[in-house]
């Protein structure tokens, strides 16, 4: 419970999880067809691969933990405030078709058990930015490995403040 507190769950090895493998993700077909997604998020993600992890880190000087990153990538690009902890933030914006992931869209795995135990920003062309455990730093990574395709539980949008006002 302690390491939800503050951020991500520790990376380790299930006995049991999602039956879908890497290689069956499917086509990401909004971005197929041309959709852009938020572009924002997404390279501001990019910009912070090297960042050293920290448990509990919320900035680039600081380090960053999984949700860490996210929190800080949303509200300085978006301006949206996400809850800190993956599962309080598992609930927010809304889920999306996996298939219709787009960049800047939030993805969730299950890295211990618990279906949202870990998260990253997804950036395009199967590839995601996180933060993934101590001694490393954040990481551009892809979802079809046979480490993270088989751990995806869930894809969410997370509209901006501005954005969410005119919807409304």
């Amino acid at each position: 419970m302690t390491s939800l507190v503050s951020g991500c769950a520790a990376l380790g090895s299930l006995s049991s999880g999602p039956s879908r493998r890497g290689s069956d993700l499917p086509l990401a077909r909004l971005e197929a067809n041309g959709q852009a997604g938020l572009a924002e998020p997404a390279l501001h993600a990019f910009s912070l691969v090297g960042t050293p992890y920290r448990w509990g880190g919320n900035t680039p000087k600081g380090g960053f933990d999984c949700s860490g990153l996210v929190v800080y990538v949303m509200r300085r690009s978006l301006g949206t405030t996400l809850p800190r902890t993956v599962e309080q933030m598992s609930n927010a914006g809304y889920e999306i078709a996996w298939e219709d992931r787009l960049p800047g869209d939030l993805v969730f795995f299950n890295t211990t058990g618990g279906d949202f135990s870990h998260v990253g920003i997804y950036i395009g062309q199967n590839r995601f930015v996180h933060a993934p455990r101590a001694g490393g730093t954040v990481r551009l990574e892809t979802l079809v490995s046979s480490y993270w395709g088989p751990r995806i539980t869930a894809f969410r949008r997370v509209a901006s403040e501005s954005h969410a006002r005119t919807e409304r």
